[in-house]
């Protein structure tokens, strides 16, 4: 019986051998053909974008970790419904919370750790490179940095550097149709950008159905001032290409002043009493230093048509740390159905502000805006 036990076994290792022999090179072919397969995943996980600032960059596609940095850089990245993405967030987003409606939506990213101090003190200057590193992440997003400098710092980090860009500041710029695009490809998020930007241009037809056929005749003369322009101003920030005015069709009395260059102006107070307005609105971030000036010189704000008939209205402030595009476009209704009441009478602009949040930020801050801002297109307080 035990020899009959020890020869099975033996043959049992025998056999084992034997099959191990055989089997060895195809598992470690098989294996072999997997790595390859892994391999040739890994190397092709990865795209080639051209960015904004002309620089071709090779990076991952739909990375787990990304860091952005620079004005608006973040705004986008939520557009992009991609914000679960973000490692960190700058001490500037932080510190000044209000007023820009995509933090508002989404306070999850107060939690993040710090990527440097941002602010329009750091644009195009090089960031804090030990912060960014801290976060480790997979792409940098970074606004209004130019090829040399972006060069310089992707080359320090050794981490891809993405240049986004809104066009010209404080102002809507096409352009930003563009950055909506480069990131959407990195992110994978292609369908998103493109419903981004098909919905900010059905609003534009909106608008444009409703009043692109009214009169010159029939247009106020319409002035903005207290415009944001790198910081708060008053009453004589205007600008010329001001979207919510552009999309209705409006008479922007600012195209009438003299030796102006760009799109920005501070216009002089005789100057904007010679224009004398029809109607005059403040934004919002501009209406503390408005006010304190109406009470310095009440006289001033008297001898404007628009106090006399109490044609004075509020914005939300759309330029805090570059466009934010979504209080733009509510700001476009609120105007429009203040200049042409009888075009906009099946709409309220309190609710088209919350439904254009909620689709470009994913939820309706309006309310969030109301109470720091008021409501939008009141009447100017010191006219009460």
């Amino acid at each position: 019986m035990k020899t009959y036990l020890k020869t099975k076994s033996s043959w049992i290792a025998i056999i084992g051998m034997l099959l191990s022999m055989w089997l060895f090179p195809l598992v470690s072919a098989a294996f072999s053909e997997e790595a390859v397969k892994s391999d040739a995943i890994v190397k092709t996980d990865h795209i080639t974008i051209t960015d904004m600032a002309g620089r071709t960059v090779s990076v991952p596609h739909d990375p787990a970790k990304i860091a952005c940095i620079g004005p608006g850089a973040l705004r986008l990245i939520v557009y992009l419904q991609a914000q679960d993405k973000v490692a960190g967030v700058e001490d500037m987003e932080k510190m000044n919370p209000v007023g820009r409606p995509y933090w508002l939506a989404h306070w999850e990213l107060e939690t993040l750790p710090r990527i440097g101090p941002g602010g329009p003190a750091g644009i195009n200057k090089k960031p804090d490179m030990e912060a960014l590193l801290a976060v480790s992440p997979d792409v940098v997003f970074v606004t209004y940095m130019d090829a040399t400098l972006a060069d310089d710092v992707e080359k320090i980090l050794g981490i891809p550097l993405v240049v986004l860009s809104y066009g010209a500041f404080a102002t809507f710029d096409k352009a930003v149709y563009e950055a909506l695009e480069i990131a959407g490809r990195v992110l994978n998020r292609e369908k998103r950008a493109a419903a981004v930007v098909a919905y900010i241009e059905s609003l534009r037809t909106d608008l444009h159905k409703r009043t692109g056929d009214i009169p010159a005749d029939q247009k106020p003369g319409v002035y903005v001032g207290g415009i944001g322009y790198r910081g708060a101003h008053g009453i004589e920030s205007t600008e010329v290409s001001y979207i919510p005015l552009q999309w209705n069709h409006a008479t922007n009395l600012a195209e009438q002043i003299p030796s102006r260059i760009g799109s920005h102006v501070f216009a002089d107070k005789e100057i904007l009493l010679g224009l004398n307005p029809d109607v005059i609105f403040i934004d919002g971030g501009g209406l503390a230093m408005v006010t304190e000036d109406f009470r310095k010189k009440p006289e001033y704000y008297q001898a404007l048509k628009a106090f006399q008939n109490r044609r004075i209205h509020i914005l939300l402030p759309f330029n805090f740390y570059t466009t934010n595009i979504g209080t733009a476009l509510a700001d476009a209704y609120a105007i429009g159905n203040i200049l042409y009441p009888e075009k906009f009478t099946d709409l309220e602009p309190e609710q088209k502000a919350d439904e254009i949040y909620t689709f470009l930020v994913g939820k309706p801050v309006y309310g969030e805006m109301k109470k720091e801002y008021g409501t939008i297109g009141r009447i100017a307080p010191f006219l009460e």
